[in-house]
């Protein structure tokens, strides 16, 4: 009975300590707060400051083409071009029914009126030799019957000379013959230059040396014998002796123009 009732006894305790075990593990006094229901939306806040920008997107696709805008002002008039070949001759016209019968004329004074134009005759002749004085020495320009000259004294790469002259209305003096190459270097000589482009050039594959009008050389050349083989270019200069060199393309030189007169037909000789 002794044993019987130590096992009770301590069974007792066992329980009890388990007891206080859960009693000490559970938080009675808890200060925890239970969720209370939704309460009600509040009002919309003020507008935030502006955020920072985002990385640029993707572009999108190309818009549809917007209606042709009104035309605009006038432009600029641009240069004028160089001048274009002569025509040819127009067929002579109908010849046309004759004018009116005039009035009988009146006896006129001709002693005066040839006095009268006798002077205008002296004035002209002086208001010739103004003008070819300010074309020789003040402009630099020479002029045959058919043809004007212009030593232009401000160098240039060949083609820019070439370029220049087509711009003034001509091309580069084209010496194709011993009357013209020796007039050429005289006015070399006069405007007190050693040497000067002149329009003879060899072609850009290396072919035979040419003339600005494309033709070709023919029986007249005034080539140096004086160092003019040891030079390796395709342009052409030409001294004050009417002695022709090769040269450079790309240096720069004085440079002589050719202009054909108008209401003249360019001679062969020049």
């Amino acid at each position: 009975m002794g044993g019987l009732g130590c096992r009770r006894m301590f069974f007792l305790l066992f329980l009890l300590f388990k007891a206080f075990e859960f009693l000490g593990a559970t938080d009675v006094c808890s200060n925890a707060i239970l969720l209370g229901l939704k309460g009600e939306p509040g009002d919309k806040g003020d507008e935030g400051e502006q955020g920072m920008l985002g990385k640029a997107g993707p572009p999108g696709q190309p818009g549809l083409r917007g209606e042709l805008g009104s035309q605009g002002d006038l432009g600029p008039v641009g240069k004028s071009g160089p001048a274009g070949e002569r025509g040819d001759k127009g067929i002579r016209g109908t010849e046309g029914p004759p004018g009116l019968k005039g009035r009988p004329g009146t006896t006129c004074d001709c002693g005066r009126y040839r006095k009268v134009v006798g002077q205008l005759d002296v004035n002209m002749g002086k208001l010739k030799n103004s003008v070819n004085f300010v074309k020789s020495v003040i402009l630099g320009i020479k002029e045959t019957d058919e043809k004007f000259y212009l030593i232009v004294k401000e160098a240039r790469k060949y083609k820019d000379a070439l370029l220049n002259c087509k711009l003034r209305g001509g091309t580069l003096a084209m010496p194709k013959s011993e009357a013209a190459n020796d007039l050429i270097a005289s006015y070399i000589n006069q405007a007190g230059l050693t040497h000067a482009y002149v329009g003879l050039c060899a072609a850009e594959s290396g072919g035979e040396h040419t003339f600005t009008d494309s033709s070709p050389l023919q029986n007249f050349t005034s080539w140096s014998t004086v160092g003019s083989a040891q030079r390796n270019g395709t342009c052409v200069e030409m001294a004050s002796t009417g002695a022709w060199t090769l040269a450079d393309c790309d240096v720069a030189m004085y440079y002589m123009c050719e202009f054909t007169k108008k209401g003249r037909v360019a001679s062969t000789a020049l």
